[in-house]
């Protein structure tokens, strides 16, 4: 058996906050408004875990002229309409985060430290991360896939890379994980998962493809300790 963590760091959108399928959503809305068929599937499929440039970009190479002049205001539009609704947190995120708040935990994401505090207030998952939320954007030069923001966050709680699991959802977050010298768990549990995910978490050499947090305790060895949220 593998030894329990010394400290977990959690990718946000689609680990904590079932957030990746609204995005999917906003996204294939804002091209197939445009003219450019763009299934929900597709849009999961090809850009989550993408930060929005990065996103606009792969749209423009996958359309090439018919890319729309003002494609990036008509995504921020529907992305927009999307976070206003709010986001629910993924299931059983609250009762796994209450399970491990005796260890060092801290959330490292591509998204801002503002959006990413802002929806742990509504799902009251503030307090077990304290100040341990950082961003891709904010707190390194470098974003994912470079494994920069989860070597940050390891320095932060303490702790040797080698020690953290680190839990994502996304190829290209598994890709920055797995280069950290980490222990990943690719995470398939988001309301975005289609069964491609799992292979494509396994091909950037993830440790383990979990589909529910109750996997992901029993894999760890811990305990479940349920709070009543996140359900």
């Amino acid at each position: 058996m593998k030894p329990t963590p010394k400290a977990i760091i959690f990718d946000f959108d689609g680990v904590i906050a079932d957030s990746e399928i609204a995005a999917a959503l906003a996204f294939s809305r804002a091209l197939s408004e445009a003219g450019l068929h763009t299934t929900l599937e597709d849009a999961a499929a090809l850009y989550t875990g993408l930060i929005r440039q990065e996103v606009l970009h792969a749209m423009a190479a996958h359309w090439g002229d018919r890319t729309p002049l003002d494609l990036a205001e008509r995504v921020a539009a529907h992305f927009d309409v999307a976070v206003a609704a709010g986001f629910e947190p993924v299931t059983g995120a609250a009762d796994f985060i209450a399970t491990v708040a005796h260890l060092p935990i801290a959330i490292g994401s591509s998204s801002y430290t503002d959006y990413i505090r802002r929806h742990l207030a509504s799902f009251a998952l503030e307090a077990p991360f304290g100040v341990h939320v950082y961003s891709g954007r904010e707190h390194v030069t470098r974003g994912k896939p470079h494994p920069d923001i989860y070597l940050h966050a390891a320095a932060q709680l303490g702790v040797d890379p080698g020690d953290v699991v680190i839990i994502e959802d996304s190829p290209v977050g598994a890709r920055a994980a797995v280069a950290s010298g980490a222990r990943v768990i690719g995470f398939v549990g988001g309301s975005h998962a289609r069964p491609a995910l799992a292979d494509a978490l396994l091909a950037e050499g993830v440790e383990i493809v979990l589909g529910s947090y109750d996997d992901v305790a029993g894999y760890l060895g811990l305990a479940a300790r349920k709070t009543g949220a996140g359900a």
